[in-house]
C-alpha cells in the first residue's frame, strides 16, 4: 500500500487545506487520463465520542450527528483545495477534482486505516500472487503496522500478506 510519489506529494500539499474544514483526509487518488486527469479526494469525520449528542443543524440546514460527511463538507473541501492547487499548480494540464466520503466500501490507503476494521471482510488486489491468487476477498484477522503485514482468512486458510504486495484494498460492506 505504497502511494506513488505524485500522489504522496498531492496528499502532503492538500492535507492542511482539508484539515481547515474540520474533516479528516482519508486518501487521495491521482489518475492520469490523457489530456484530462482525475484527482479524487476522500474525506471522513471521526466518530463522535458522545453517541448521545444532540443533532446539530449546519449552515445549510442539514442535520449532522455523529459520523458522516455531508454535501457542505465536500463543497468546503473543494473550495479550500482548489485555492491551494491554483497557487501551487502541481498538476500539468487539465484535471477534474472530485471530493467525497470513502463510502461503505471504503478504499484503504494506509495500513493503519485497516486496524479499525479487523473482523470485517476486505477485498484485496495483490501485486504478486499469494496462494495462487492476485485477487482475494476474506475476513481481516489482524493488522501489524510495525511489521507491515496483515492476516486475512480466505476459504478457511489464514494468509499473511505483506503490505507492499497490496495494490488495492477496500472494505466489503455487510449488513
Amino acid at each position: 500500500m505504497k502511494l506513488s510519489s505524485k500522489t504522496q506529494a498531492l496528499h502532503d500539499l492538500i492535507a492542511p487545506a482539508v484539515a481547515v474544514c474540520n474533516v479528516d483526509l482519508w486518501g487521495v487518488e491521482f489518475i492520469p487520463q490523457g489530456k484530462k486527469s482525475l484527482l479524487r479526494i476522500y474525506i471522513d469525520k471521526p466518530e463522535s465520542q458522545d453517541n448521545a449528542a444532540e443533532p446539530v443543524l449546519n449552515e445549510d440546514g442539514e442535520v449532522e450527528q455523529g459520523r458522516g460527511i455531508g454535501v457542505q463538507d465536500c463543497v468546503s473541501v473543494t473550495h479550500q483545495v482548489n485555492g491551494v492547487l491554483d497557487v501551487h499548480d502541481p498538476i500539468a494540464g487539465e484535471y477534474a477534482l472530485e471530493v467525497s466520503s470513502p463510502g461503505w466500501d471504503r478504499p484503504f490507503f494506509y495500513l493503519a486505516q485497516m486496524q479499525s476494521y479487523v473482523g470485517q471482510t476486505v477485498a484485496l488486489r495483490l501485486i504478486h500472487a499469494v496462494a495462487n491468487r492476485r485477487k482475494a476477498q476474506g475476513k481481516l484477522l489482524s493488522v501489524d503496522v510495525e511489521k507491515e503485514l496483515i492476516v486475512v482468512e480466505i476459504d478457511g486458510q489464514s494468509l499473511e500478506i505483506d503490505s507492499h504486495n497490496i495494490d488495492k484494498a477496500n472494505l466489503i460492506y455487510q449488513d
